[in-house]
């Protein structure tokens, strides 16, 4: 499971994330609404243990170090970071996305098989910025989870690429229901869909704990995660 308490990044003239809280849990869709870009890829980040936070805490399965929140998450699509490169084409996408899976779980990282065995064959010969919005998700997702060691699947504004909660929300619902390999997916988006009936959070949801450092923890049922670890330098095999 996934336990974020008041976690907060603080940007160079305000907030870059507010004191935010939720938690996910394996098998679990949760959304996250946030109006800005920078402040749900802050979050994306900080929840996978790519961005170190200014306060609050974050674990994973009871742990709050950043090997164990790295090794254990996956970032989809975040802009500036990891979304892919309009001039690349599905091949090398596919071909770089796969040199970065652990050694220990890849053979030779080569993007004609991977894309017939999981029947993205019709993708092959475009360039990534000309993916549907739906074909894009399912795409970037199942790189993600090449990566056996990925059980956190945080994805950075699904709906930046269409209106339509039709063409991400089904999938990522799938991806966490999943019986064979049940997910936490974690999703920011900028607001929630009409209908979602799930769990969602708010992005700054914890401002007025945050301003109440004496409150009771155990009175508002909130977890108390281990002291968070430094940042340490991202290597490839905690990617």
């Amino acid at each position: 499971m996934l336990c974020v308490q008041q976690l907060s990044v603080t940007g160079r003239r305000d907030d870059l994330l507010p004191p935010t809280s939720l938690e996910a849990a394996r098998g679990e869709l949760l959304l996250i609404q946030g109006p800005r870009q920078d402040q749900r890829t802050a979050l994306a980040l900080a929840l996978s243990g790519r961005m170190r936070p200014s306060s609050g805490s974050v674990s994973w399965d009871g742990s709050a170090r950043i090997k164990t929140l790295r090794q254990a998450s996956s970032v989809v699509d975040s802009p500036g970071v990891n979304e892919p490169e309009q001039h690349l084409s599905v091949r090398d996408l596919v071909t770089e996305d796969l040199a970065l899976v652990p050694r220990r779980h890849r053979g030779a990282p080569r993007s004609t098989p991977w894309l017939q065995l999981n029947n993205f064959e019709d993708l092959a010969g475009l360039w990534t910025e000309q993916l549907p919005p739906g074909r894009r998700i399912e795409l970037l997702t199942a790189l993600a989870l090449a990566n056996p060691d990925t059980d956190l699947l945080v994805v950075d504004s699904p709906d930046r690429h269409s209106g339509d909660a039709a063409d991400w929300l089904p999938r990522l619902a799938m991806l966490a229901h999943d019986a064979g390999r049940p997910l936490a997916v974690v999703a920011t988006v900028t607001r929630i869909p009409e209908g979602w009936t799930g769990p969602y959070a708010v992005i700054g949801n914890a401002v007025r704990q945050a301003d109440e450092p004496h409150a009771d923890n155990a009175a508002t049922g909130e977890h108390r995660a281990e002291p968070y670890e430094t940042l340490l330098p991202e290597t490839e095999d905690a990617k």
